[in-house]
């Protein structure tokens, strides 16, 4: 849990929660309506925010990018 105190490790597994959510959120888009106008905008949110979720805690067994946690 040394990590949760380390700048470096909050911005690396920030950085792939927003990576993750940016990528769910357009992968969704399609699988919910067939025109733009008929997104259902909630459900792509909300997969979108439980990806970030579970992308911040796959971060806590461990980032390659940050060696020194």
């Amino acid at each position: 849990m040394d990590a949760l105190k380390s700048k470096a490790w909050w911005k690396a597994a920030g950085t792939r929660a927003i990576k993750t959510f940016a990528q769910t959120f357009l992968a969704t888009i399609p699988t919910t309506a067939v025109m733009l106008t008929e997104v259902n905008w909630a459900v792509t949110v909300s997969a979108a925010a439980l990806a970030a979720i579970l992308s911040l805690v796959t971060s806590l067994a461990g980032l390659p990018e940050v060696d020194d946690v």
